[in-house]
């Protein structure tokens, strides 16, 4: 149809609406020829797409929504690689890509035909440089799924059709659409998007993230803490001294003392820099990332002031743990500062647990005020047990004098200072491999 005239169509006319399509598809526009055809009588479907006559070409855009490009760019920092695959045509799938930041240059997109043109072992190789993946069929789908996999990637795939089914349920992680999802595709999935939003999967993996970290913060402390105490009564008992502690003090320490900062630090507040972390391989230890070594300097730290603070109670009293003839009081006196310092250790310590490497001033003391409440409980608590005499006589306990609250409470704080110092260390190597 030109000029409200029917006439035939050329190599021109076609060159001119090939490059009309190929304009609008790189910009990001996907393209739809319209026709008609004169008739005179109903006709069968067969005959319905013979001899047409083209109208012109319509171009329309189903744009991104807007928080997408900022999650897939959070994505990005996260070391979480996004990919595109769709039944567009390759220029406009690549344009939208280029768009939101998937992909740079087009040699990073591929069509389900050249899929076809790889064979199995060449498209497993070079499956990991492409960005997009355009006209690709179910099939085409779970060979991309199979070969990203092959390079050890914790492949996560979304769709919603019936199509799609396969290729979810090939993925580590298969996301349906709640909303426009059909029942097959969400019974071949492992989560559900209630709203169909990408980002949402970006807050997911940092809630996600956040979740692991105070989990591994609570074990590790938990795991210190009880380091500490076997370190204190295996050293003790291997020098010939008696028990630092008794097991009434021992069950306290661990059913009452250790146990709130511990549930605090699974509530700690979400790290802002968690997404600029590289994710972990899926095959590393829990302990990986430095935990063991400050689980292992962390026990032995505490145990050994512990031990210093059980001696320093015989010292003030004028006797050695090695002496034979000791006053029972002045044995109940040095395990109480045992007590009290082993505490004041762990309570202190539960700060320093709450990053790796940012000292408390950068977390911010009190941001997390569920660990401070933790940690003012558990002295009211130490100071009931040592204050009320029903209490101390249960757990066979003294009031310290200044001396002794001046020692209980400056080598509480000795592994919090510590740590403190350790992190300046880390935080230096880390800027200098940043720079590399």
């Amino acid at each position: 149809m030109l000029n409200g005239e029917i006439v035939p169509i050329t190599d021109e006319h076609k060159s001119k609406y090939n490059n009309a399509t190929d304009g609008m598809s790189n910009n990001a526009l996907r393209t739809l020829g319209v026709a008609f055809k004169d008739v005179s009588s109903a006709i069968t479907a067969a005959e319905m797409e013979k001899d047409l006559v083209l109208i012109g070409v319509v171009g329309m855009i189903d744009p991104p929504r807007p928080e997408v490009k900022e999650s897939i760019q959070k994505a990005k920092q996260a070391g979480i690689t996004t990919i595109m695959i769709t039944g567009d045509h390759k220029n406009t799938a690549f344009a939208i890509a280029k768009e939101l930041g998937i992909a740079e240059n087009i040699d990073q997109a591929i069509t389900g035909q050249d899929i076809e043109d790889f064979s199995e072992a060449e498209f497993t190789e070079k499956a990991v440089g492409f960005r997009v993946f355009a006209r690709v069929s179910p099939e085409h789908k779970v060979r991309i799924v199979h070969a990203l996999k092959s390079h050890g990637n914790i492949v996560s795939m979304t769709g919603d059709g019936v199509n799609d089914a396969p290729s979810l349920n090939a993925a580590d992680i298969g996301v349906a659409m709640g909303i426009t999802g059909t029942d097959v595709a969400k019974g071949a999935s492992d989560m559900i998007l209630t709203d169909d939003n990408f980002a949402t999967i970006v807050s997911a993996i940092e809630h996600g993230r956040n979740i692991y970290n105070n989990i591994k913060k609570s074990v590790i402390f938990l795991l210190t803490c009880n380091l500490g105490e076997v370190v204190t009564m295996f050293a003790a008992i291997l020098i010939g001294w008696d028990a630092p502690l008794i097991a009434t003090q021992l069950l306290w320490i661990n059913l009452i003392t250790d146990s709130f900062p511990a549930v605090a630090l699974g509530m700690d507040p979400g790290s802002p820099d968690v997404m600029k972390e590289k994710p972990h391989n899926s095959k590393e230890s829990f302990f990986a990332g430095g935990a063991a070594f400050h689980l292992i300097l962390g026990g032995f730290l505490i145990g050994a002031l512990t031990i210093l603070a059980f001696w320093f109670g015989y010292y003030e009293h004028g006797y050695s743990p090695f002496d034979h003839s000791v006053p029972a009081e002045t044995v109940e006196y040095a395990r109480t500062m045992a007590f009290m310092v082993l505490v004041m250790c762990q309570l202190f310590y539960s700060l320093a647990m709450r990053h790796s490497s940012k000292s408390i001033f950068q977390i911010g003391v009190f941001s997390n005020k569920y660990l401070m409440g933790a940690i003012l409980l558990g002295i009211f608590l130490q100071l009931f047990v040592i204050e009320i005499p029903v209490m101390q006589r249960a757990f066979h306990l003294q009031m310290l004098d200044l001396g002794g609250w001046v020692i209980a409470i400056s080598l509480g704080l000795v592994p919090l200072l510590f740590n403190e110092i350790l992190k300046i260390f880390i935080r230096a190597r880390n800027r200098k491999e940043g720079l590399r």
